[in-house]
């Protein structure tokens, strides 16, 4: 597990929300980005956990103990 991906603090921010269901637009109200920010940072996250999809990636954050 010493290749885990380095995510951002605002990249597990993301996550974070995302795994408790909200949208970009919550997303971005509760962290003072706008929705489109929100999509980058999500995006981003995907590539580096080698995600499909936003559940995947939270599943995979999940489970590697990178956000709780």
């Amino acid at each position: 597990v010493g290749d885990a991906p380095r995510l951002t603090t605002r990249e597990r921010q993301v996550l974070r929300l995302l795994a408790d269901g909200l949208r970009n637009e919550e997303i971005g109200k509760q962290l003072f980005i706008s929705p489109e920010t929100v999509r980058t940072h999500a995006g981003k996250a995907l590539t580096k956990l080698g995600a499909r999809t936003r559940v995947e990636a939270v599943a995979i954050a999940l489970r590697r103990s990178l956000i709780s």
